[in-house]
């Protein structure tokens, strides 16, 4: 039997076969069977026709609209609106309930903005064409002053460089890490939906490490297990100094209080000819090349296995230094980062 294809059909059409349908079925009594080889449509229509009749009435019947709904585009200049506020601003600077963008916060923007509803795969579609991609933000501290960043940019950093080579000093970047014998760094393959676990020593011990590196490769490091204090951190310019055979060293560090301490001020003074200290912006470690060994330091020191105790992390952690200060290339590559080229090239 030929059935009918209504989708060809006028709307009006379509909508007159169904009350048809649906009265000879339900009101004459007619069974779905007959009513198929009567109107020449499928038995799966019939019962759907039914089924909707039934539960919303003839209103049911109707034929919906197609395509895009009503208010579903944004015009040239609502969009541009729209992608600006979303690369300057974060969402509860608008008074949005988050802090970074999703589809479903961009449609409420839109929505609250133009009063038009779309779909978060409309708004996807969207992203994409301004050539946004989902991407991890960097941190960055609050107490920041992007006044001082600047400055450090384009004023005191080249002014330091100037002074380096007029001086014939070489710039040093340095930092200190803290090491604990239960950080956990990558991933492993497991069985969907079971977590697995990495079993370690239940013994707390940690020790921590002070490096410093250059632009041309060179790596000096200290590892040691007692904390961070002036008497170390003055062992370790010590140290610095005495490794460089008589040329200046032109130290830059955060400004953590021990850089600052009033001894280790006089033991530079007492130093001025041989090495000099320099400040990075305060809350600002992403401008330290040194901070991109550390992270190096921590996620791959110890991928082959955990430290078994504290001398066993000591071990590892100069094993994987030394490694870093026999293959200079490694060291340069830390100066690849996005907000630390500005110092390769110095």
């Amino acid at each position: 039997m030929t059935h009918t294809d209504t989708r060809k059909l006028s709307r009006s059409a379509q909508e007159a076969i169904r009350m048809k349908v649906v009265r000879a079925v339900v009101v004459d009594g007619m069974s779905q069977v007959e009513a198929c080889k009567v109107f020449g449509v499928s038995r799966v229509a019939v019962c759907l026709w039914v089924k909707a009749y039934r539960n919303g009435g003839e209103k049911a019947l109707k034929t919906k609209r197609q395509g895009r709904p009503a208010g579903g585009k944004l015009t040239k200049e609502q969009a541009a609106g729209i992608k600006k506020s979303i690369l300057g601003r974060c969402p509860d600077q608008l008074r949005l309930p988050g802090l970074l963008w999703t589809r479903e916060l961009v449609s409420t923007l839109i929505e609250r903005r133009h009063g038009g509803s779309l779909s978060r795969w409309t708004v996807g579609r969207y992203l994409k064409t301004w050539s946004m991609s989902v991407q991890k933000p960097a941190k960055r501290a609050l107490e920041q002053n992007p006044a001082q960043v600047s400055y450090w940019l384009k004023g005191k950093y080249p002014a330091i460089c100037r002074q380096a080579r007029e001086e014939n000093a070489q710039i040093w970047w340095g930092d200190e890490s803290g090491l604990r014998f239960d950080h956990q760094t990558g991933t492993t393959w497991s069985e969907k939906g079971k977590t697995p676990v990495v079993k370690g020593t239940g013994r707390r011990f940690g020790c921590n490490m002070i490096s410093a590196i250059t632009n041309q490769g060179d790596l000096r490091f200290m590892v040691f297990d007692e904390r961070f204090t002036v008497k170390v951190f003055l062992e370790f310019l010590d140290r610095l100094v005495r490794q460089q055979a008589g040329r200046k060293v032109f130290l830059i560090v955060d400004r953590h209080a021990v850089h600052k301490a009033t001894k280790v001020a006089k033991w530079l003074a007492e130093n001025e000819d041989k090495i000099r200290l320099f400040f990075l912006p305060a809350y600002s470690p992403e401008l330290n090349p040194d901070e991109l060994l550390n992270q190096d330091l921590k996620s791959n020191a110890f991928r082959q296995g955990r430290a078994k105790d504290k001398q066993d992390m000591m071990s590892k952690t100069r094993a994987f230094l030394r490694s870093k200060q026999r293959r200079p290339g490694k060291v340069r590559k830390y100066f690849d980062g996005p907000r630390v080229a500005y110092a390769a090239a110095a």
